[in-house]
Formats: C-alpha cells, sequence, structure tokens
C-alpha cells in the first residue's frame, strides 16, 4: 500500500489510534502535581538569580531621571537591568515601537527597570529603593476619548463587497446604532515566566512559558545583539495561555537573557499574578458604529460601518487582529453589499494582545448583537431571523472566499433544534413567563462560522523531527507548543496511525528551537493542521522505507506491504501466522543492519490559500469550522442576576482526532466566551486623579470569573457526523477557537430574557459584558417601556371612551404591535 496516501485519508478502523479517545498525554501528571512547568526548573538550576520590576505609577510620563544606587546597597541584590545594559536592539517587539526600557511611560505599571536579586524578596525591596523622577503627560484611557483625539495607529484596512449605500436606500427595513464591548483578562493559571541560563559552550538557552519559541529566540538576539544560532529557546508546557503567550513572553525572556549575560549567573522571570495583570496585554475591546438594511423578508441587504479596535500603547499584533475580526463581521451569515472599515485606536494601556478568537469573536459579535437588536423590530424571532440569514452552497464571503460546505449550517442548526428540543421548550417558557411577574426565562440560538489559518500566509507552514530507535520505540519532536489544549497527544495519536504502531511506543520530546527551526505560532487554532501534517509527513518518509524492507522479508511487492498496531504482514496474511507476519521493531531492526535511515525531518504547508492584505480579498482559509449553541436562561427582575439553565452544543470537528480531547476543548471555549459576555469586566481608574489608568480589576477578587456556579446544570456537546474535512490531517478540523463564539447564544438568551419584562416588538440594548447590573438596566428599560405603553394605551381608551362611550364598551382594548422603528445610538 503507497504510504504517500491523500492527507485526509485514515487508516482502517483497527490500524492506529486516531479517532480513538485517548487520555491527553499529560492528564495524570497534571492532576498528581508531577508536570514539570518552567518555573519548577528553578529547583534543578544552581545559583538562580530572581527578577523583580519596578512599575512607573503613571499612565503616561516621560522618565526626567533614575537612581538606582541606594538599591544596589540592599542586601541580597546584584544588580539593577537599565537601557544601559543593552547590547542590542532595546525592543521587545516586531514592530520597533515596545522599547524594553522606555524612557516615556505609555502605562499605568510599564517596567521602567529590573532589580535581580539573590531572592525574589531581596530584589522586591531593591525595587523600592530605585528613584525614579516622572513628568506626567496627558493620557488617554478610554477607547472613546481616543476617538475623540483622533488617536490612531497602524493601518485602517477595509473590507467591502457590492454596493452598500445604494442598497440601503433602497432596503425595506433600515437602521443604524452603535455598540461598545469589552476585552478580557487571559488569567491562566501559570504567570508569565522564563529561565535563561549559559551552557558551557557559551550557548544561551532559555526556557520559557512561550507559545512561539522560534519568535523568542529572535526577540531576544536582537535585543542581545547575536545570532539565533548562538540562542537554543525551549518551551516545556504552559499552564494555559490562549493567545497571552504569543507575543509578551518575549520580552521577558529578553530580560532573562540579559540579566545571564550581564551576571554570568541563571536568572528566572516569573509575574506575580497582580504583576502579570498590570503589565500584560488583554483580549482587544472594541467600538462599532453601523448602519444595516433588511429586505420586506428580513434578509441582510447591507451592512456600512467602522469598527474600532483599543491596541493599548503600541502594535503588538493588533493589524493582525483587526484584520481578523474584518473578515468575521458578518460570522455565518450573507451579507450582499457591506463596507466596514477598521482602526485602530492607540491608548494609554497595556498593549493588547492575541487572545482566543484573535479579533474573530469581536467581529462576530457585532453582527450578533445586530441582529439581537433588529429582530423584534423586524416581528421575528431572532433565531428565526438568524436562519433566514444562514449562508447556503454557493455564497462567498465580503473577501470573496467562497463558503465551502455552507449546508453544513443548516444541517448543524436543524440537528441542534431536534437534540435541544426547542420548540417544546419555548412553548414552556411562554407558559413560565406568563405566570411569573418577576423572573423570565428565554432560549437563544446562535451560529459559528470561524476560518482556520494564519492571516499571514506565511506563517501556514510547519515541520517536524521524528525517530524510530532499533527497538522500535519512536520519538518524535513538532514546532507546535503545549499549553494544556491537548496538541501533544494528537500528535502522538498521528505518529501512532502514520507509521502503524501502539500508542505506548510512541513519546514526544518537548518543543525547542534547535530540534525544529523557524516554527509558527501556537496559534490561530492551526496547531493540529500544520504540526499535523509535518508528523505524518516525517512518518510517511520512515515507513515507505520500512515497506521496502518488509517486502524483501516476506517476498511480496512493497505496495502490499500492510503495518498495522505494531505488526508487518502482507496481504494475504492470517493473524498469527508467524511465516508471514513480522514485529515492527523486527523490520526496524533489519533496516538498521541495511543502513536505511529511520529518522526524518517532515514538512507541511497549507495548500490553496492566498491573501492580499491591501485589499483585503483572496482565500485566506483552509476552511471554516462550524457550530451552533442553544441556551437557556432565568433572569431575576429585582437584581438582574441570572442563572444558565442549559446549553445545547453541536459543534463541526471534522473527523475527530481524539473525541475526549475536543469535547474539552468544545466545553472550555464555551466555558471561556461565555465569561467574556456574561461576567469578565475589566475597569480602568478614569478619574483625573493621581490614579488615572491604573487598572482596578488586578486580580481574582476584583475580576470575576466564571466559576462552577455559572456553568449550566445541562451541557450537551454532540460532535457533528460525517463530517471529513478534505486536504487537512486525518479529515479532522481545528477546535481551539471556534467554541468560543458558541457563548453568544448565553448574551442573546439574556437579551430574550431582560426584553421580556417589557413590551413586545421592541428593540433591547444590553452591554457587553453582559453582567447582571448591565441586564438589571436592560431590562428596567424594558419595563420602563411596558409601563409608558400601558399609560399610553390607558390614554387612548379614556379618550375612546369619552368619544363614543357605547363603543368603547363594545370593543375591548386590544394592544397593536408598534410600528418599525430605526434602531438609535445610545
Amino acid at each position: 500500500m503507497s504510504t504517500h496516501s491523500a492527507l485526509s485519508q485514515r487508516p482502517e478502523p483497527s490500524d492506529g489510534s486516531v479517532g480513538r479517545s485517548t487520555p491527553h498525554e499529560s492528564a495524570a501528571e497534571h492532576v498528581t502535581g508531577a508536570a514539570m512547568y518552567t518555573d519548577d526548573l528553578i529547583g534543578r538550576t544552581a545559583g538562580v538569580l530572581h527578577a523583580w520590576p519596578v512599575q512607573a505609577p503613571h499612565a503616561h510620563a516621560r522618565i526626567l531621571r533614575m537612581r538606582t544606587a541606594a538599591a544596589l546597597e540592599v542586601p541580597g541584590v546584584v544588580r539593577v537591568l537599565t537601557a544601559e545594559d543593552v547590547p542590542g536592539l532595546n525592543d521587545s517587539g516586531i514592530k520597533g515601537d515596545e522599547p524594553l526600557f522606555p524612557t516615556e511611560v505609555m502605562f499605568h505599571g510599564q517596567a521602567v527597570c529590573w532589580v535581580l536579586g539573590e531572592t525574589l524578596e531581596a530584589a522586591r525591596r531593591g525595587g523600592e529603593q530605585v528613584e525614579v523622577q516622572y513628568e506626567q503627560l496627558d493620557s488617554l484611557i478610554t477607547l472613546r476619548e481616543a476617538i475623540a483625539a483622533g488617536s490612531f495607529q497602524g493601518r485602517q484596512p477595509v473590507v467591502s463587497s457590492g454596493d452598500p449605500r445604494t442598497a440601503l436606500e433602497g432596503a425595506a427595513h433600515r437602521f443604524r446604532g452603535e455598540f461598545s464591548l469589552g476585552g478580557q483578562e487571559h488569567f491562566y493559571l501559570e504567570t508569565q515566566v522564563s529561565l535563561a541560563h549559559v551552557d558551557e559552550s557559551g550557548q544561551l538557552f532559555i526556557q520559557s512559558s512561550t507559545q512561539h519559541p522560534s519568535e523568542t529566540q529572535e526577540i531576544v538576539a536582537h535585543v542581545l545583539g547575536i545570532s539565533a544560532h548562538e540562542i537554543t529557546v525551549q518551551s516545556l508546557r504552559m499552564g494555559g495561555a490562549f493567545g497571552g503567550k504569543e507575543m509578551q513572553s518575549h520580552g521577558l525572556a529578553a530580560i532573562a537573557a540579559l540579566g545571564t549575560l550581564a551576571t554570568g549567573r541563571p536568572v528566572r522571570v516569573r509575574l506575580s499574578r497582580t504583576q502579570d495583570i498590570t503589565m500584560t496585554g488583554k483580549r482587544h475591546p472594541f467600538h462599532a458604529e453601523w448602519e444595516v438594511g433588511f429586505d420586506p423578508e428580513g434578509r441582510l441587504l447591507a451592512l456600512l460601518g467602522t469598527i474600532t479596535a483599543d491596541g493599548g500603547w503600541s502594535l503588538d499584533m493588533s493589524e493582525a487582529v483587526l484584520s481578523r475580526a474584518l473578515c468575521h463581521v458578518d460570522n455565518s451569515y450573507l451579507i450582499p453589499h457591506i463596507e466596514v472599515q477598521g482602526r485602530i485606536a492607540r491608548t494609554h494601556k497595556t498593549s493588547q494582545t492575541a487572545f482566543r478568537g484573535f479579533g474573530g469573536p469581536q467581529g462576530m459579535l457585532v453582527i450578533e448583537d445586530i441582529l439581537g437588536r433588529c429582530a423584534p423590530a423586524l416581528g421575528l424571532d431572532p433565531a428565526e431571523l438568524r436562519r433566514r440569514n444562514l449562508y447556503r452552497p454557493g455564497d462567498s464571503t465580503p473577501f470573496g472566499q467562497e463558503v465551502r460546505h455552507a449546508e453544513r449550517l443548516g444541517q448543524i442548526w436543524e440537528e441542534l433544534e431536534d437534540r435541544a428540543d426547542v420548540a417544546a421548550r419555548r412553548e414552556q417558557i411562554a407558559r413560565f413567563n406568563a405566570s411569573h411577574r418577576d423572573t423570565k426565562r428565554a432560549l437563544a440560538m446562535t451560529p459559528v462560522k470561524f476560518g482556520i489559518s494564519f492571516n499571514l500566509t506565511a506563517f501556514n507552514q510547519a515541520g517536524a523531527l521524528v525517530h524510530v530507535y532499533k527497538d522500535g520505540s519512536v520519538l518524535i519532536n513538532h514546532g507546535g507548543t503545549e499549553m494544556g489544549q491537548g496538541l501533544h497527544t494528537k500528535m502522538r495519536q498521528v505518529a501512532s496511525s502514520a507509521l502503524g504502531v501502539p500508542l505506548a511506543r510512541v513519546r514526544l520530546a518537548p518543543t525547542r528551537t534547535d530540534k525544529v527551526p523557524n516554527t509558527s505560532a501556537t496559534a490561530a487554532s492551526s496547531g493540529t493542521d500544520l504540526n499535523g501534517g509535518a508528523v505524518k509527513n516525517a512518518c510517511e518518509q520512515i515507513r515507505e522505507r520500512l515497506e521496502q524492507v518488509a517486502s524483501r522479508l516476506l517476498g511480496v511487492h512493497p505496495e502490499d506491504v500492510r503495518i498495522a498496531d505494531g505488526m508487518v504482514r502482507g496481504p494475504w496474511s492470517l493473524p498469527g501466522a508467524e511465516d508471514s507476519t513480522l514485529r515492527f521493531e523486527e523490520v526496524v531492526a533489519e533496516a538498521y543492519l541495511q543502513r536505511v535511515q529511520l529518522f526524518a525531518a517532515g514538512y507541511y504547508r497549507t495548500a490553496g490559500i492566498h491573501w492580499d492584505a491591501a485589499r483585503m480579498q483572496g482565500d485566506p482559509f483552509k476552511y471554516f469550522a462550524y457550530g451552533a449553541a442553544a441556551s437557556e436562561v432565568e433572569v431575576d427582575g429585582f437584581t438582574g442576576a441570572y442563572r444558565l439553565l442549559r446549553t445545547d452544543i453541536v459543534h463541526d470537528v471534522g473527523d475527530t482526532l481524539s473525541p475526549l480531547i475536543d469535547l474539552g476543548q468544545i466545553e472550555g471555549g464555551f466555558v471561556q466566551g461565555t465569561g467574556w459576555l456574561t461576567l469578565e469586566e475589566m475597569r480602568w481608574d478614569e478619574s483625573d486623579g493621581p490614579r488615572r489608568g491604573r487598572l482596578a480589576t488586578q486580580g481574582a477578587s476584583t475580576y470575576k470569573l466564571p466559576s462552577f456556579s455559572e456553568m449550566p446544570p445541562e451541557l450537551n456537546v454532540h460532535l457533528l457526523e460525517r463530517a471529513t474535512e478534505t486536504g487537512v490531517v486525518y479529515g479532522s478540523k481545528a477546535v481551539g477557537e471556534p467554541p468560543f463564539m458558541l457563548a453568544f447564544s448565553v448574551r442573546e438568551a439574556l437579551r430574550q430574557a431582560a426584553a421580556a419584562f417589557g413590551p413586545a416588538g421592541r428593540a433591547l440594548e444590553l452591554a457587553s459584558p453582559a453582567t447582571p447590573e448591565a441586564v438589571f438596566w436592560a431590562l428596567e428599560e424594558a419595563r420602563a417601556a411596558r409601563d409608558a405603553r400601558a399609560a399610553g394605551t390607558a390614554r387612548e381608551e379614556a379618550r375612546a371612551a369619552a368619544a363614543a362611550p357605547d363603543a368603547a364598551a363594545a370593543s375591548p382594548a386590544r394592544e397593536s404591535a408598534p410600528p418599525l422603528t430605526p434602531v438609535v445610538p445610545r
């Protein structure tokens, strides 16, 4: 059998481990505490120095003078690192706008220097003795302040198709509005950490909790003014990352590297929770202004709008985040005529960065908010409005890419309605609401269409290194990093199936730059697609060589050799036929004797994608991942507090590589998305006082994370069946980011429940995040409209009775549907 089969072709059901429910490869170590993380390594490293940042107490200020002598007098303080210690480029970013040691403070809590001490406490006390004189400058804290001041940075892309202005003029229904949505703290369990030392050969070795070891290597090299081959970066594993360790880890690794070169001793940089939250970037808050038009049946005709991302003080990855937001502003809906402009505001806050979904959730939330607000004014159930506008086969996105397998959106929608028993439950909800004045329930359905691949085409490549040892055991190394998402588990499964050996025979080595170079970040939900393709490619090279050896041993043609479950057979073999069956390790041993190469470097690059970033046109995504969720909530009319009662999900992961891993990712993504949309509110001090720009939500005591009490008692997840995705490793699809947006259903259910306190047919605005406070004010608005309508009806009845008392008595009052009115800005 030819080993160079199609990338998506699977082995026989009994051949290999892909598709089987396999526990996370480090599950036992995680729950027992045996798993080693970067900071655990300091116990194995002698003479480690600890770094402590001196953080600025202003949102925007010029550094006039810095005195560090007093810090060096503190017992245990060894060195204070400043810009004068940088031998190369004093910049920790990729855009040249992120000085590692600033002369101008750009956000409250920015590190201006670092103290190295024998202990963390010594370094902290030394930091207190550093004297810094500042000249305070004007600052922009909110997104609205930046927009009003015209404070923007980076590119201002536009996604467009058709003629939206003409289409709006002819639209039967036309609405306009604006919408602001908040950011989100990554709050990974393991904070940012790096450990650097120089080995006996002068090689700089950096252990870093990073999603992008190659870029860490690149940034450290330019800070130190040395070549990349003098630096090795290893990512052992991460205790969560979610995008927060894609870029923001580099500068901290550079501090550790700079410290170890300056002192000759290992240096550890590990941020406390408060330092991590106040120094590192978050999900971008967005603001949107829009105008939308519908035809008489409620189908979208046109969308005209501007979305503004709060980039913080520097660009980081804001341009790419904004581009992905623009490419997802349609979510799952056909919008024939569209023009949405994008821009990035510069504010004096942390530089906002990658976060699960990478701008996609923000763009998609804009259209979901539009539909949720407009549905009542159109006289349509929100779910019906969404269903009518779903993409269909043959449709294309605003940027010109065909929506392949668009029929799956309708299929998922119908399957979800059936599995969630939506029709019957809506009847129950209607009865409940009719009998409960101060408590209301609602059920909402929302879809997801999320593009998979990096925005930058060059990032869509990966490498792997696979070793087969003489005893038949296998070691794999690839460019992806493990942050708890199960990537390494899937890579072991891919190697097991591609080589035809039991999973237990495959081990995985930590990710490091001296094994697989020039890797892309583990991000964009592409880790399995890219690295899985590279691992499979390497394994197939080795398998083809082994088939040649086995064919001679068995006396058959190489294409007739079968390797499965560690056994090698010819086509006519029967299980247990010893004369025509070999063990995998026997063939490997013979291959070694015949001087056949037993290791291979694999490579994969995503085919069929292209992107013109200037025109915002092309096919930037390999495919789209689809899904839908139905969520039911109950809202208390006195406080705005709510309960999530039940969520049902149908999600498309292609042919799942690892069902347990995929289910965990779907559940986790949904929970994290629910936190962003309903609980996680970031607050900065917007006053003109001395603490202006300070982040007020600096820890778990002030920043509300979702917990068990916020989870639905019933959560049902179903993987879409018969969903093979051709051209992707073993027919699977990405699962890291797409489930995050399933949480839109919770927010829309809250909107509908709040609206149930008021009259039917009225658009209702809901802030994001939809905290209990926000829900309370929304339902109060609904109640006020109800009371106003009741008062108006009473006045009309009184006038009618006075004019024609007999007619009024004969005809009981009937509430009529309000006329359709534009959705107006807040």
